[in-house]
């Protein structure tokens, strides 16, 4: 799936540059000693609350919004509607498609594997996967797919018959084949760590690594070492049957030219390593204490895939914002910005837009959510960034 990128920019790099409203959930401060801590601009009722609701209000958003604090839910907001034909509202336990937050699973699995010595960051591909042209199967790393400075490209942009084919696939297996033969196929568009390209070839390269390498699909292997291993009950990569009929999955909607929602439901057969993964907001929030709890991970590789890896660039101050400079990470990004880092990842494209964020240092985890197009919930982003980053300015 395009998305947009994690931390605000996109494209080649130097890497030098070094419907009807409901709300629903739950809602509250924590205890006494979370009270303390919470900003009165992201409690129940506050700005960033009022503004959610707004926004939804004039349907400029549909989905779920979730704020946790040190473990504590400070916020849970749902509004519109999962499936409109039908009548479902979105609540707390709707399933989202999750576009390129979807990453984050790759890097872990990536991870796990590397901590257990079936991958090394270092590798050649061709190491693991054969039938790619002797310029990237012998040059391109397994470090440099994750951080976006393989110069793999785009399947999506790169393959003019991709949506063509993509009709025709019946099967997961189909869907992973069909789509890695089309980029085995694709040239690099510079020579490997000399550049910045957001790639989700790579990542769906990764996750045939993945699949290579554990001997399960990569579906599975995922579905067994992240989602269970984390509790993440509603986290999943469903086939086109389910996304259209199972109630608890939000349908995303597109806006068309004349200004109509349109149902896109089920349009893929399965999705890829890249963006095709679907989860609740809470299991978002339980992957964040799984993560950070390091049972995903030993404390050293969480550590390592968790902390910025390669400068994309630093964005100067503007309209009231601080300056912030952007990295590439194995899976999760990061950047720095007023005395903090934030770490996460957001994804985007037709009906679908999503972030999933962490401040390790104020312990906020924040979930966004969104079943219409990309760049819906960019103002309720921003507005959650400022706040989050105030408090400890």
């Amino acid at each position: 799936m395009n998305r947009r990128s994690a931390l605000g920019v996109m494209g080649t790099v130097p890497l030098a540059a070094g419907g009807l409203l409901a709300a629903t959930g739950t809602a509250s401060a924590g205890g006494a000693t979370g009270r303390a801590r919470i900003p009165a601009g992201l409690r129940p009722g506050g700005e960033f609350d009022r503004f959610v609701r707004q926004q939804a209000a004039n349907d400029r958003f549909s989905g779920t919004v979730l704020l946790v604090n040190r473990g504590r839910t400070v916020l849970s907001r749902s509004y519109g509607m999962a499936d409109k034909e039908r009548s479902i509202r979105n609540g707390p336990d709707t399933v989202f498609a999750l576009a390129s937050v979807s990453k984050v699973f790759v890097g872990v699995a990536v991870a796990q594997l590397a901590e257990a010595g079936k991958i090394a960051y270092e590798a050649k591909l061709g190491t693991y996967l054969d039938g790619f042209p002797a310029e990237i199967a012998d040059t391109v790393t397994v470090h440099q797919m994750l951080t976006h400075t393989s110069g793999m490209g785009d399947y999506h942009q790169e393959n003019p018959e991709y949506p063509r084919l993509q009709d025709t696939w019946t099967s997961a297996d189909q869907v992973m084949d069909g789509t890695m033969a089309l980029i085995r196929r694709n040239r690099l568009h510079f020579t490997p760590g000399t550049g910045y390209l957001y790639s989700n070839s790579a990542f769906v390269t990764l996750g045939a690594i993945v699949a290579k390498v554990s001997g399960l699909s990569y579906y599975d292997y995922v579905r067994r070492y992240v989602f269970k291993a984390a509790g993440m009950t509603g986290a999943d990569f469903y086939a086109r049957p389910q996304a259209r009929n199972d109630r608890r999955i939000a349908h995303p909607y597109t806006t068309t030219s004349s200004g109509q929602r349109e149902d896109l439901a089920g349009r893929d057969f399965m999705g890829l390593p890249d963006g095709g993964a679907f989860a609740t907001a809470p299991d978002m929030a339980r992957f964040t204490s799984a993560l950070n709890g390091h049972k995903l991970l030993s404390r050293l590789h969480t550590e390592l895939i968790t902390t910025p890896k390669v400068p994309i660039a630093t964005l100067p101050p503007k309209d009231g914002k601080p300056a912030k400079t952007m990295f590439a990470g194995y899976g999760p990004d990061s950047a720095l910005v007023n005395g903090q880092r934030i770490l996460g990842h957001n994804g985007g494209s037709q009906g679908i837009d999503t972030a999933w964020y962490t401040y390790p240092y104020s312990e906020w985890t924040t979930v966004i959510l969104c079943n219409y197009d990309a760049q819906t919930s960019a103002p309720i982003e921003s507005l959650l960034e400022k706040l989050i980053l105030a408090q400890d300015a």
